[in-house]
């Protein structure tokens, strides 16, 4: 008996999984697809729908263009990748809300992928448009190949793609998706490493520009600090500490998202004065920290932006939260006492409980912004700090694109 081919196998396997009748010649998802279908499917979309991803407006594009700090990189993305759109791919580069900005291609792909809606300014997420190597790779935070029939959308099933997150390494942000897309029976698999190539050479620049940034706040700032007295900081716009002066000098602060100058409160640090210098910040510390500085409350506020505000009785501190950041603090307000191990997080976040590396490493990042607010073994809200969670009344527009079982249960709950 010949043995099916690649394509046929991932169909017979898609097939009798969505229907939930399997075929006994059907071989199980990968596990990272079963996971996706099942984020998708608890979501309500339906496998043979064909998504609606109304694009966004050239005006709203243009800005999201220029306010992703991707624009530079995108010629040199694409030269990367020559050979894979002479190989009749497209180049695809999105936001870290899966939003495509740049395309680049050759004209029929780009029809082609006008047909599905690929188009720019559309929503390429998960929970837009299913299983999908750009929404995928968000939720992941790593490198997706997607071969077509293990797209959630039959709609989707004759095109295959490869992506991977383009991260920022100085201020821990994704900032983007750089994809290659295309038809399927032209997809190689040997471009997912070309593509986490091209994303990994890009965050490399990025540090780079962030780090001579550091280096031209140290030189201005060295004068200034010489001629203080007790402790100061001068620290980049993301916290990275350029210089300073006494005894308190950690290697990056915690800032608040509003800093604007003057008197503020620093987990960890306890009150200070902001004043602005050169592309950061000069940080004044008043006092030692002390049992006033502890904190009170946690309040999640999910009504637009993902926005975390943290009370104590020396002051108020409010940070603005990535997707993940929000989905984990969602899972731990919710989870209350009891709090929730690693395994429990992933399937949170991932439907997948083995996913536990990816889970630890996204809440040491946000117990150092955090402080003792956050406890570990298991992860809670530390007794003693009341956590609240703000809403809107409707509640689908909470993180709009989120495909984690977390927001899906909150949604379902309204």
């Amino acid at each position: 008996m010949t043995e099916p081919t690649d394509d046929v196998a991932l169909r017979r396997t898609r097939e009798s999984t969505l229907s939930g009748a399997p075929g006994h010649s059907a071989r199980s998802p990968r596990g990272a697809v079963a996971a996706s279908w099942r984020r998708v499917a608890a979501g309500g979309l339906d496998p043979g729908s064909a998504p609606e991803v109304p694009p966004l407006s050239g005006a709203e594009l243009e800005r999201r263009r220029a306010e992703s700090g991707l624009a530079d990189f995108v010629p040199r993305l694409t030269r990367t990748l020559t050979s894979v759109m002479e190989a009749g791919q497209m180049v695809v580069v999105a936001d870290a809300d899966g939003r495509v900005l740049w395309r680049a291609g050759s004209s029929g792909v780009r029809r082609a992928a006008d047909d599905l809606g690929f188009v720019g300014g559309s929503a390429w997420t998960e929970g837009n448009v299913g299983t999908n190597a750009i929404g995928t790779a968000l939720v992941l935070g790593e490198g997706v190949h997607i071969q077509g029939p293990e797209h959630f959308c039959e709609s989707h099933t004759r095109w295959g793609c490869a992506a991977a997150p383009i991260k920022d390494p100085w201020s821990g942000r994704t900032l983007g998706v750089v994809d290659v897309s295309g038809p399927s029976r032209g997809m190689h698999p040997a471009e997912l490493a070309l593509v986490e190539l091209a994303a990994r050479m890009t965050s490399l620049e990025v540090a780079e520009r962030h780090r001579t940034e550091l280096d031209r706040l140290r030189a201005v700032a060295a004068p200034v600090l010489a001629g203080l007295t007790g402790d100061a900081l001068a620290v980049d716009r993301f916290g990275h500490l350029a210089a300073a002066v006494g005894s308190r000098a950690p290697d990056r602060v915690a800032l608040p998202h509003d800093v604007t100058g003057g008197p503020l409160w620093l987990p960890t640090l306890g009150p200070a004065v902001a004043e602005p210098l050169a592309s950061g910040w000069l940080l004044r510390l008043d006092a030692e920290v002390g049992d006033d500085d502890a904190a009170t409350s946690l309040t999640l506020d999910l009504t637009a932006g993902p926005v975390v505000h943290v009370d104590g009785v020396a002051g108020r501190w409010s940070r603005r939260l990535t997707p993940r950041h929000a989905e984990i603090l969602l899972a731990l307000v919710q989870a209350g006492a009891a709090g929730r191990t690693a395994a429990q997080l992933a399937y949170d976040l991932f439907a997948d409980p083995e996913r536990v590396v990816t889970v630890r490493a996204e809440l040491s990042r946000l117990r150092r912004a955090l402080g003792g607010v956050l406890l570990s073994s298991p992860y809670r809200v530390a007794p003693g700090v009341g956590a609240e969670l703000r809403l809107p009344t409707d509640r689908s527009v909470v993180l709009p694109g989120s495909s984690a079982p977390v927001v899906h249960r909150l949604v379902d709950e309204s």
